[in-house]
């Protein structure tokens, strides 16, 4: 199976997305290591569910912005990437010896804001996702900025995507791939996938 870019799914919780995902070609899934986050897979059912899925780097979540802190989940985890929100983060990066991706919002920065901290972070980040919590308009503004860092700069877009514009987007936007949510089951072994599996049948390419 194989997709039509490089794809991340965020925020995985349970077996179901996790083995669908990884059967369907995303190249990344990512789990929440904060506990007090809503999406939060403690240590124990996140080593049972990585240990069912193969050939998908993990990614450990946090938004954590104490490096000690970080250093502590790492170890605790042993995620193959590391998914940091906080750029002050930045001079710590190589210390935490993971390929590193950079969240940030997009509802939260002005474009200025965005450009300034993708220039001065570049260098020690892996990808740069941008995302939006309440989802976020791709207006012509906003498309033209994210197809000049994305000619720059190792983007995954993380929101404004569907089913019906996906394809329209990739071919705009010289992004390095996306970024999806997972979701919860409604009990163990029983989960409608909706938009997200409607968007990755959508980008599969045929072997």
């Amino acid at each position: 199976m194989a997709l039509k870019t490089l794809v991340k799914i965020s925020n995985v919780t349970n077996l179901s997305d996790a083995r669908y995902c990884a059967g369907m070609g995303v190249d990344m899934l990512g789990f929440s290591m904060d506990a007090d986050a809503e999406q939060y897979v403690e240590p124990a059912k996140f080593q049972e569910i990585r240990s069912w899925v193969a050939g998908v780097q993990i990614v450990g979540e946090t938004a954590a912005d104490d490096p000690g802190a970080i250093n502590r989940l790492l170890e605790l985890y042993q995620p193959d990437m590391l998914q940091l929100e906080d750029p002050a983060l930045l001079p710590y990066v190589a210390s935490f010896n993971r390929p590193v991706i950079l969240k940030a919002d997009l509802g939260l920065l002005t474009l200025e804001q965005l450009e300034a901290i993708i220039a001065t972070s570049h260098t020690g980040i892996d990808f740069f996702l941008l995302d939006g919590k309440a989802g976020i308009s791709l207006d012509d503004e906003l498309r033209t900025e994210l197809y000049h860092l994305a000619t720059r700069y190792p983007i995954l877009l993380g929101t404004g995507i569907t089913a019906s514009n996906v394809h329209d987007l990739l071919a705009a936007l010289p992004v390095k791939g996306i970024a999806l949510q997972g979701g919860d089951e409604v009990r163990p072994g029983n989960k409608e996938f909706g938009e997200l599996m409607d968007i990755l049948e959508t980008i599969e390419v045929e072997d």
